[in-house]
């Protein structure tokens, strides 16, 4: 038997038609549909490990993934012509999922835990437009960006988010160590970037409906210290819609 190889697969997905990257029980997730694909062109069971799990009706960008496989490349050498693995896996797999690429990896690289930075976007549009119907949220008024950035500010402060994560999510901790946090205008709305090391499920989305009730004066910015001290999710903003959410970039110490 031929020893099992690791590689990275690179993707990206409008995650409209799906329930998030994990896979589920009752409903199609993204990794459910790619571990089919890549089985039935490798000809071998493949079981993916993706670099986060992203909640149902959530975009990726940019998504790491990886795998082991026997039969994909054997002393250095690909089985499959790469281009043609690719080319194979799109022409399999629905519209709204695209491979990017694939490469061999260290044997203990993890697309989850080797990640040194994740970045976020959440896309706002103010006029109702039909080709942004399910990539972006619509909001009627547009918000005060001037004090939302103020309060973006002071979130970078801090390390400990359990204010902005759901509850019972079985994680060891709550710190994360954000890098940036910023709106950003654009011709027809705005977007917030956010990026840190780790983020808590639905921490962006529960941070992002904070922000804009300081934009809608609803709350001050220097208010949002007490919620994140606090460490109370019922105090925080609602959570946004799925639909504006997208994982914009995951990176790697050894991936150029």
């Amino acid at each position: 038997m031929s020893a099992q190889q690791r590689f990275f697969i690179e993707l990206a997905y409008d995650g409209t038609n799906y329930h998030g990257w994990q896979i589920q029980q009752n409903a199609v997730s993204v990794q459910e549909v790619l571990n089919k694909a890549l089985s039935t062109i490798l000809r071998e069971p493949i079981e993916t490990l993706g670099c986060g799990r992203t909640d149902a009706g959530v975009h990726a960008k940019e998504f790491f993934a990886h795998f082991d496989a026997e039969k994909l490349m054997a002393d250095g050498a690909w089985s499959i012509e790469h281009k043609n693995l690719i080319r194979g896996l799109n022409s399999i797999l629905p519209q709204d999922i695209a491979i990017k690429r694939i490469f061999p990896v260290a044997a203990d690289a993890h697309a989850r835990f080797d990640a040194t930075l994740r970045s976020y976007e959440y896309h706002i549009h103010f006029n109702k437009d039909p080709f942004k119907n399910g990539h972006s949220w619509l909001l009627r008024d547009e918000p005060d960006i001037v004090l939302m950035n103020q309060a973006a500010a002071i979130i970078k402060e801090y390390t400990d988010f359990s204010c902005f994560s759901k509850s019972n999510t079985q994680v060891k901790t709550n710190n994360c160590k954000i890098a940036k946090a910023e709106w950003v205008k654009t011709d027809d709305g705005i977007v917030f970037h956010i990026s840190a090391d780790r983020f808590l499920r639905n921490m962006v989305r529960a941070i992002v409906g904070t922000l804009l009730a300081v934009g809608k004066n609803e709350i001050k910015p220097y208010e949002v210290r007490t919620i994140i001290e606090s460490k109370n999710r019922s105090n925080a903003g609602v959570s946004v819609p799925a639909c504006g959410l997208y994982l914009t970039e995951i990176k790697y110490p050894y991936i150029p």
